[in-house]
């Protein structure tokens, strides 16, 4: 077992972020309480932070009523385009028909000797890099770089070496336009603030526009070099699933929906695995008594064997974990009303933006009790919501139908990762000093 040094992140520079934005939450919360209107520019917001209001809300409403805030919808276009994400209405409903079966269990399962692949091929990195002695690896670099790869790999890789190497391509211009938009973007809200940073406005347009380019041709060679065999990648069983004689009569999804479902497939193919994994990394270097428990697991349930799917899901102690970092650093949805909304004696009319709180729920001490800022994935042993007092108030992948379809595959990813982490490395905190941390756009 060789130990690798992480260096030290803002989580372990002094007090957690989430901490720090809990804590502000948590005034904010007294002054507005847990249902209230906040503005961004001339866009009003509805400030949801109450589990119960939240259920109210949504058990009226149909899947396909929920919109994203025409706002965010513009700020991430060049991003994701048209794609699930994005969608609304009946348009929603077709595509989610259609891609929904490319992340069934056996096509995860399929995919998961790609996932080892890509994660051996980073360790063995690992290996190289600590025994010619130098003092540290930047794990977190690595991670984003991996899932990356994997998600290059299992979207187009399996069958087509050039799709696999464009799929590359396609990732670090993603993450170069996560940046721009980031820098470019920040007026969301105020009106013609595109105009604000033309230079960037522009820069990611560009980067867009050769994104779908790649996308295109990729998409097109599989197209052109599909057989009756059963299909691998998400790519070809979204293609597949478009085929005339899987919608006789029906619509299938044009070119330029499939370019944008295959951005979705990639930002948001890593992003959440990713991230979770670098927060997970550190979580665990300050805890090294769950690195034993995961490593005891990882022997009794694998052993010396192949990682596979069936395997993979009897890791309950690593999903505990998965669920606990992904309370402590959880996004946030946004959603926009497409009627109007009873609850209670309030309506919220048509059209109204509403950001869901989730990170003031899962730091909320009325739902968690006192250890609410604590690492404890033991919380998640005998309940799914890991004790909460609300089923609402525990939202990792959204709710209701447009809960994410890919989150089967980003569980299934963490798990490979992690276990082929822990198996052949143990964790530390460099001494070494701290490199700076950013924020982008996601």
């Amino acid at each position: 077992m060789i130990s690798i040094l992480l260096s030290p992140h803002i989580l372990l520079a002094g007090k957690s972020p989430t901490v720090s934005t809990a804590m502000r939450e948590e005034e904010i919360l007294i002054l507005q309480g847990k249902v209230s209107i906040y503005w961004l520019g001339v866009e009003p917001f509805l400030y949801i932070a109450d589990p119960e209001f939240l259920r109210k809300m949504s058990s009226g409403v149909l899947d396909k009523s929920w919109g994203k805030p025409a706002v965010f919808r513009e700020d991430r276009l060049p991003m994701f385009g048209i794609g699930l994400v994005m969608v609304e209405g009946e348009h929603w409903i077709h595509n989610r028909h259609v891609i929904t079966p490319a992340f069934s269990p056996a096509n995860l399962k399929a995919m998961t000797s790609q996932m080892v692949e890509c994660t051996t091929k980073m360790l063995d990195r690992w290996d190289a890099f600590c025994t010619s002695h130098k003092p540290e690896i930047d794990v977190e670099h690595d991670i984003i770089r991996t899932a990356g790869e994997i998600i290059a790999k299992v979207s187009f890789g399996m069958k087509h070496g050039t799709s696999y190497e464009n799929g590359q391509i396609v990732f670090e211009k993603l993450r170069a336009m996560q940046m721009t938009l980031f820098k470019s973007n920040r007026n969301v809200g105020v009106p013609f603030s595109e105009f604000f940073s033309p230079k960037k406005s522009l820069e990611a347009r560009r980067i867009g526009k050769e994104i779908d380019q790649l996308l295109l041709s990729m998409i097109n060679l599989q197209k052109e070099s599909r057989t009756k065999s059963p299909e691998e990648d998400l790519l070809g069983v979204l293609l597949a699933g478009n085929d005339e004689d899987s919608h006789p009569g029906g619509k299938k999804l044009t070119s330029r929906e499939l370019v944008d479902e295959c951005k979705t497939f990639f930002f948001g193919g890593h992003e959440t695995t990713a991230l979770s994994l670098a927060w997970t990394l550190q979580l665990l270097v300050v805890h090294p008594e769950w690195q034993t428990q995961l490593r005891k697991e990882i022997k009794q349930v694998i052993g010396d064997g192949e990682i596979d799917s069936t395997k993979l899901a009897a890791l309950k102690k690593m999903g505990w974990v998965w669920n606990e970092v992904l309370r402590l650093y959880s996004p946030a949805p946004n959603r926009q009303a497409r009627e109007d909304i009873q609850v209670d004696d309030m309506v919220i009319p048509k059209g109204i933006n509403m950001w869901i709180d989730v990170v003031g729920m899962n730091h909320d001490k009325e739902l968690w009790g006192d250890d609410v800022f604590e690492f404890k994935p033991e919380r998640f042993k005998d309940d799914l919501y890991g004790g909460c007092k609300h089923k609402m108030g525990f939202l990792p992948f959204g709710f209701g139908g447009r809960m994410c379809v890919g989150r089967n595959l980003s569980a299934m990813d963490y798990k490979v990762v992690l276990t082929l982490i822990l198996s052949r490395f143990s964790l530390s905190l460099s001494k070494l000093p701290s490199f700076p941390c950013y924020y982008a756009l996601s």
